[in-house]
């Protein structure tokens, strides 16, 4: 089963690393671990080194948010992959699956404990299920104890780049017309399927920009929700997708 996973990194994503199956041991790092106060304050201090701060310089909520965008991008672009072209759920419960960290303290692949199971479910909001009640709500409610930041600002980080990993895996070589289409409709649904407000919704919004004669659809404006808080650390600015800078209204 993991050479089946090793076949969807071709076209967009034959530059990503495939998850590693097996036993979650020494270089990988369980989640669980690497969620304890003393370990990810480690991580965190090489995290921030890497951007060349010194260990108390950053706001701490920004420093959090911007490693959770680097998690969020090694995790979902594997995890979307197997479930929307293998319609395989990936063990990514944080007691199921470890990560592979750079010298910089951030996430650069995926360890799992085995290659992932069969979906009970092709729903948007089932088959998604272990992705977001077994690893984003717990990592989330943690990365918000630990940085003083809103947990609405890591939801934010996720969706955006669940919407982003959504549209590409359609240009994917192994792609269906239509493959994403649940996924987009979780993003797009104001509450889950229990009644509940939906964490995930619209995450993004596309505006054309005002102007003179005929609208031209190449400068669509991609438009994030909330501001991920990047520009509260030195030296860095607004994301091209902030909706501060953008100042975007529709």
């Amino acid at each position: 089963m993991p050479l089946l996973l090793d076949a969807l990194y071709t076209g967009l994503m034959e530059g990503l690393t495939p998850p590693k199956v097996g036993p979650i041991q020494a270089p990988a790092l369980p989640m669980r671990d690497l969620l304890t106060p003393e370990r990810f304050e480690a991580e965190l201090v090489r995290f921030r080194a890497g951007y060349g701060y010194q260990s108390e310089q950053g706001d701490r909520r920004a420093l959090v948010s911007l490693w959770s965008k680097w998690h969020f991008g090694a995790l979902l672009a594997p995890y979307l992959a197997a479930n929307l072209l293998l319609e395989r759920d990936l063990p990514v419960g944080l007691d199921e699956m470890g990560v592979w960290l750079t010298a910089e303290g951030r996430t650069e692949r995926l360890q799992l404990a085995h290659a992932g199971r069969p979906l009970t479910s092709l729903d948007g909001f089932t088959r998604f299920s272990t992705l977001i009640d077994d690893h984003l709500t717990p990592l989330i409610g943690r990365l918000a104890a630990l940085s003083g930041a809103s947990a609405k600002v890591f939801w934010s980080n996720a969706g955006n780049t669940l919407e982003y990993f959504l549209n590409a895996v359609e240009a994917h070589p192994m792609a269906t017309p239509g493959i994403a289409e649940e996924g987009h409709r979780l993003l797009a649904s104001r509450t889950t399927a229990n009644g509940r407000r939906n964490p995930l919704y619209q995450p993004v919004r596309y505006f054309q920009p005002e102007c003179q004669g005929e609208a031209d659809a190449s400068a669509t404006q991609r438009v994030r929700r909330l501001c991920c808080l990047r520009y509260l650390l030195p030296e860095l600015s607004y994301c091209g997708n902030c909706p501060l800078s953008n100042r975007a209204t529709g």
